[in-house]
């Protein structure tokens, strides 16, 4: 099995920034993919960035140039670096890995609030 656990959400004034992290922990796992899905109230989740285990990043069209994301393989972490944030970032902020043969996790999501 693998834990994973999210950190870093909060309430922040449009054109803050805020870092969210998710480290996995558990038992003889290798992460292939890792990143950030988000849900806002009333609509379905969407993917927000994701990073493979060679550091090829993807992201959503609509949030080039203000988040990144990124990983660190030893502590088995992603990261979500968000700037310029805006009200319709408002959402329910999920992270995942994809472990091979294992199948995808997911962290307990982190609440993501921006006041215009």
């Amino acid at each position: 099995q693998v834990q994973l656990v999210e950190s870093g959400g909060g309430l922040v004034q449009a054109g803050g920034s805020l870092r969210l992290s998710c480290a996995a922990s558990g038992s003889a796992f290798i992460i292939n993919s890792m990143g950030w899905y988000r849900q806002a109230p009333g609509k379905q989740r969407e993917l927000v960035a994701s990073i493979t285990s060679g550091g090829n990043t993807n992201y959503a069209d609509t949030l080039k140039g203000r988040f990144t994301i990124s990983r660190d393989n030893a502590k088995n972490g992603v990261y979500l670096q968000m700037s310029s944030l805006k009200p319709e970032d408002t959402a329910l902020y999920y992270c995942y890995v994809d472990v091979p043969r294992r199948g995808t996790y997911w962290g307990q999501g982190s609440q993501v609030t921006v006041s215009s």
